[in-house]
């Protein structure tokens, strides 16, 4: 079998895998291999051909296939390898990589460290419990932005799209942009999952209805879709006997959450976080094996691709640290724990002799909808770090605030967050 070495191998060649990657290397790591299953690089962002993507980064708008070219870019103007139609079949715990393509067949790489970017999947109707027939017609959103956007095909006349992420409200305006009829995009939630954004220029500017509180409960048709029955759900997200209405449609779009690509984490015995779904880091990104980074939707789902960016970088910089001998070996760390009414908190502990970095970047999710509230700080002697205010959270929002430094001293040993109500004045 075929016999490869580098310095670091990182494993997806989408947004999060080529930022880290040119990260590293603009670190000092000399040899890097980028692996990527599909037949290009960019990852889920060549078929986004929507604008919004750089307004944080790059400080533009930019299309995905745009925001994508830039790193694209950047990658071929150095001497990173990449291996396209690569697929990663295991890591193994003495270093090693196995993958396979068409050209190489099986090979092994040795490497010194490991860049989990795999991104994530969408969830299908298989992980949902939807009664009725199993005709054409029904698939995720993301599956019809392929279709549409790189395909060239329509997936159907009349749509119903079950769930209110950002793929399926994208995709509710993409539709009737190209003459499709989309009857509305129910959510379960009593509120849209989706960014704020995307709800007011995809539903509320093109008069695309949205019911909250709603979900299907049965799918009618047998050869192709014929048609759902809607209805209303209770604070236990139940259906409401006699509250069911039929909707005829030919298609029904899936927005229903997405699954971070995790197999081969899981495979190499990262530990994982139960809501996140990815693996534990600290804030250098680093999982319980030291060797092994994650970054991107394959740690948690990101709603901007500024942000996966932007982490993919402490990623690559903290892997370059590791492999050229500059990582400190003391560690002191500091766990974040967090309140019932946030969902997760990353990283999930960090190192509180990390001298590197001036202060430490959070990234966070709240499980409700709130105004007018603000993040407390406190640490383990329950003295209050900082207090960052919020006119509004949501869920479908990543909240990102940093953590000075200084705030953090030896007896700190852990950090915990809260969210509290803002007193009028």
């Amino acid at each position: 079998m075929k016999k490869l070495a580098y310095d670091l191998v990182v494993i997806g060649g989408g947004p999060a895998g080529l930022a880290s990657a040119l990260e590293a290397k603009r670190n000092g790591v000399k040899k890097i291999l980028i692996c990527e299953r599909a037949p290009y690089l960019g990852g889920i962002l060549n078929q986004c051909i929507h604008n919004g993507f750089g307004l944080s980064y790059f400080k533009e708008e930019l299309t995905g296939p745009e925001y994508a070219e830039r790193f694209i870019t950047e990658v071929e103007k150095t001497d990173i390898d990449v291996k396209l139609g690569t697929m990663v079949l295991e890591i193994l715990e003495d270093q090693q990589i196995i993958a396979v393509n068409r050209k190489d067949g099986m090979f092994i790489v040795e490497t010194k460290a490991v860049i989990l970017a795999m991104g994530c999947r969408e969830r299908t109707r298989g992980a949902l419990t939807i009664p009725g027939e199993r005709p054409a017609g029904v698939m995720t959103a993301g599956a019809a932005q392929n279709y549409v956007n790189l395909e060239g095909y329509i997936p159907g006349k009349e749509v119903v799209i079950l769930g209110s992420g950002d793929i399926g409200l994208i995709m509710a305006r993409r539709l009737t942009l190209e003459g499709v009829n989309v009857k509305g995009v129910l959510e379960v939630m009593p509120y849209s999952t989706g960014l704020v954004r995307n709800k007011v220029q995809c539903l509320d500017d093109f008069g695309i209805p949205l019911l909250l509180s709603h979900t299907i409960t049965e799918i009618h048709g047998k050869d192709r879709v014929e048609g759902v029955t809607i209805a209303a759900v209770d604070e236990k997200l139940q259906p409401i006997e006699g509250t069911e209405q039929y909707v005829s449609c030919d298609t029904l779009l899936l927005s229903v959450g997405l699954i971070p690509e995790n197999e081969l984490t899981n495979k190499l015995g990262c530990e994982m976080d139960r809501v996140t779904k990815g693996p534990i880091v600290n804030e250098k990104r680093i999982t319980n094996i030291p060797w092994v980074f994650a970054c991107g939707n394959v740690l948690h789902v990101h709603d901007l691709v500024d942000n996966v960016t932007q982490e993919a970088e402490i990623a690559g910089k903290a892997a370059a640290a590791l492999i050229t001998g500059k990582m400190n070996e003391e560690e002191k760390i500091v766990e974040v724990t967090h309140d019932k009414n946030i969902g997760y908190v990353l990283p999930q502990h960090f190192d509180a002799l990390n001298n590197q970095d001036k202060v430490v970047k959070f990234f966070l999710r709240v499980k409700n909808p709130d105004e007018d509230i603000k993040l407390v700080v406190k640490d383990n002697s329950e003295k209050v770090l900082m207090n960052v205010k919020k006119s509004i959270v949501e869920p479908g929002t990543m909240i990102t605030f940093n953590l000075p430094r200084q705030f953090v001293t030896k007896d700190t040993s852990s950090i915990d967050i809260s969210i509290a109500r803002e007193q009028a004045e």
